[in-house]
């Protein structure tokens, strides 16, 4: 785990220091608990705060409400007192200021170690369950809501020297698929396209039934579309098995790329647009869409 562990005594945050490093974590020392803090807020790689009831300038409840503060159903995190004076301190009032668990000063290795053991077994479930509210469960890919979210971050990320692309993917007569060879087959050719997307490297998610959505930070709209036509060559390679036939299918792709002042929405509008475009010239297309809405075939 990543534990940054706060204590206003340079021998004490030593001892547990040295303590934690055996046990395999990773370590960092805060004396002042704002700038701790700071760190922690910082930094989502902290998974863990072991912090000193004693401390200022925040003092530890102040520090533990700051801290879970912090946390939310996208961030977890353990927060762990401890004290030397816990009988000054009713152990209520210190998990009300939202420490997770609380231990004497100083902790003997077992009960640390112990301690720790059950954070982690914790924390693995809280990933374990963002992970699983983030997944499309058919083709595990990220569903909607977790690529538009990812898609926003690298949209902040966006600048002239740091381009960003998207993708929108949809399986050509999709329906005729589920109708002539069932839906089992139509789920094959949906984790394959997905399997393609995936290989990719990029952001990739499922949107819809049989739509997905590639974003691609570091991809201008010429390069995109070299990707767009890669995948669309895949696809239209790709020899679907069911028990009595073959089946081919196809994809057609709208690609469009960032300018300055685009949300999300507009992005992914313009892609839809191409999209649209390459449907209506016959399928088994790749078109882009400019900032100035206009559409070209690749």
């Amino acid at each position: 785990m990543h534990v940054v562990l706060v204590d206003s005594s340079r021998l004490m945050r030593k001892a547990i220091a040295r303590m934690l490093v055996h046990g395999g974590h990773t370590v960092v020392e805060f004396a002042d608990s704002a700038a701790a803090l700071a760190y922690v807020a910082g930094n989502p790689a902290a998974t863990c705060v072991l912090t000193s009831l004693e401390v200022h300038p925040l003092d530890g409840l102040e520090l533990c409400w700051s801290l879970r503060a912090l946390a939310d159903d996208r961030r977890p995190l353990t927060i762990l007192a401890m004290s030397s004076a816990r009988d000054t301190r009713p152990i209520d009032e210190i998990l009300d200021s939202g420490a997770d668990d609380f231990l004497a000063k100083p902790p003997s290795s077992r009960e640390l170690y112990g301690r720790l053991r059950a954070a982690e077994r914790v924390l693995k479930l809280q990933h374990a369950l963002i992970k699983q509210a983030d997944t499309d469960h058919l083709t595990q890919l990220f569903n909607r809501g977790a690529l538009l979210r990812l898609a926003r971050a690298e949209l902040h990320a966006a600048s002239a020297d740091q381009p960003l692309s998207v993708l929108q993917i949809d399986i050509d007569h999709f329906k005729s698929i589920n109708d002539r060879h069932g839906h089992d087959v139509g789920d094959l050719v949906i984790r394959s396209v997905a399997q393609i997307l995936r290989e990719t490297g990029s952001l990739a998610g499922r949107i819809g039934g049989e739509e997905y959505a590639l974003v691609m930070p570091g991809h201008s709209l010429g390069g995109a579309s070299v990707v767009a036509q890669r995948i669309r060559r895949q696809c239209s390679a790709r020899r679907m098995l069911d028990r009595t036939n073959s089946l081919r299918f196809t994809v057609s792709i709208g690609v469009s790329s960032w300018v300055e002042g685009d949300e999300v929405g507009t992005l992914l509008k313009r892609a839809d647009l191409a999209l649209y475009a390459a449907k209506a010239a016959g399928r088994d297309r790749v078109a882009l869409t400019s900032a100035k809405l206009t559409t070209e075939f690749v």
